[in-house]
């Protein structure tokens, strides 16, 4: 394999952002457009060849965690229960446990996000309860169990007090 030219300072900065941009605006996956961008980095032979020791790739991990935090808070988005890109609270609760164990081994806090997530989805589940009662809505879009619920909101730290009654009716059976 041919050695890669040098890639001066400028050059690097513009692969990473590009690198960066590519994870934020991937699919369901985040880590895999990282790894998928660190083989490009380093591995492979239309690639710039860098050095793994002389790349700063906290940029990149940083994107992992904003797409992350992005598809979490999607799914308790009540603007998109009904569009394509809409997965529901179950790939919350995916992927809000694929966040917990990145930050988990990146070292990144997660409380900030975690208050995010608990505000999303309060709003989220007194927003479906209401649009039920109401009529507005005909059927739950809630697709987890009550038990898978309940976890859910026990660790995003969400007082249950704070949630519509009748949360139980509107999750998905065993």
């Amino acid at each position: 394999m041919a050695k890669a030219p040098q890639v001066v300072k400028d050059e690097l900065q513009q692969i990473l952002d590009e690198e960066a941009f590519m994870i934020l605006h991937s699919g369901e996956t985040p880590e895999i457009a990282y790894h998928s961008s660190l083989y490009y980095l380093f591995q492979d032979e239309d690639g710039p060849g860098l050095d793994p020791g002389t790349v700063n790739l906290e940029p990149l991990k940083k994107a992992v965690f904003q797409r992350y935090k992005k598809i979490l808070l999607r799914d308790m988005n009540p603007a998109f229960r009904d569009k394509r890109i809409y997965r529901g609270l179950a790939r919350s609760i995916a992927n809000w446990h694929r966040l917990k164990d990145y930050c988990t081994r990146e070292g990144f806090d997660l409380e900030e996000t975690r208050k995010e997530a608990a505000a999303h989805l309060v709003n989220f589940l007194n927003n479906e309860a209401e649009e039920i009662s109401s009529g507005s809505r005909k059927t739950s879009s809630i697709n987890c169990t009550w038990d898978e619920l309940k976890q859910f909101t026990a660790e995003l730290g969400i007082d249950c007090s704070n949630l519509a009654q009748g949360l139980e009716n509107l999750c998905k059976k065993n």
